[in-house]
Formats: structure tokens, sequence, C-alpha cells
């Protein structure tokens, strides 16, 4: 009997949680302050981009993270495989909307492989018109998100449109 209990409040709570949607919403900021940072575990060049200001950038809500964040990072990883010709380099970014925030990051970071690291990087600035930032466009991923989520609901209605047998209905 008291294992039925269990059971029993043991479905209601995963049938709640289940329900409930915890995902973070988007929202569409005007403008992201961001940096790039590269290494490659084949050399000591360290590479920065500056601070720069991003227009239209999506964060979610809940932590104001950075959406798309690894699209961003493949512009700076593209950037030095094709025009650089450095490829495997790896790559982050770090953004904020705060010019502030990421100023200090930024001044963090580079102080870590500078005066920290006693000589042992060769650090390089990238300049503004060496590389910039694009805006990434994350309508474009909803919207496959959304036809990817109808493909699933077609594919369930025609599991369910099967009869006893195993074969198709006609219609």
């Amino acid at each position: 009997m008291k294992t039925a209990k269990y059971l029993f409040i043991f479905a209601i709570l995963v049938a709640l949680f289940g329900i409930t949607d915890v995902t973070a919403k988007r929202k569409m900021v005007p403008t992201v302050y961001m940096f790039g940072f590269s290494a490659s575990f084949k050399d000591s060049i360290v590479h920065f981009t500056n601070v720069q200001a991003v227009d239209s950038a999506w964060m979610d809500t809940k932590k104001n993270f950075l959406l798309g964040r690894d699209n961003y990072s493949y512009q700076l990883r593209d950037y030095f495989a094709y025009t650089c010709k450095m490829p495997n380099r790896t790559c982050l970014v770090i953004a904020s909307q705060k010019r502030k925030d990421v100023e200090k990051k930024l001044l963090k970071l580079r102080q870590k492989y500078t005066v920290k690291a006693k000589g042992k990087f060769d650090v390089r600035t990238l300049s503004d018109s060496d590389f910039r930032f694009k805006t990434i466009d994350m309508n474009v991923e909803e919207y496959d998100e959304q036809t990817a989520n109808a493909t699933k609901k077609k594919k369930k209605d025609k599991k369910g449109k099967k009869d006893k047998s195993g074969k198709d209905r006609k219609r």
C-alpha cells in the first residue's frame, strides 16, 4: 500500500514537472559588446580582438547569456583559417550588454597572457578593420525548430492512423 502511494505521488510530480516549460525566453537587445580570443596548442601566438559593438544580438532572458555565441566564435575561427591561413585555432567570444564589463574581462584575460605568463606568449591584437563580428539572425533557427516540430507531429499523426493489423488505412 505504501509503495502504491509513493508511486502515485511520484507520477504526479513527474506529470507536473513534465508539463511546465522551463526554457528561457529569447530577447533581442539593441547592442551587445563583445571581444574574441584565439589560441592554438601548436604555437604560442594568442590573438585578441578589440571590444566591438554588435547590433541586434539575441540574449536569453534568464541569465542574460548570448545566444548563438558558437556562431560568433566560428566567425573568428573561420577568419583565422581562411584569411590568415592558421587552421585549428581555439576561439571564444565574451559578451555583455555593458561595455565596462567586457573591457574588464578583456583586461583580466590579457594580463593572464602578458604579465602572469612572463613573456611565454606572443600576444597580438586584431584591429577592427581586419576582423569585425557580424550579427547572427536567430529568427532562422527559430523557424527551423518550428519546422522540425511540425515534421515530428506529422510522423506522430501518421503512426496514429495505422489500424490494428499494422497496415495504413485508406482514406
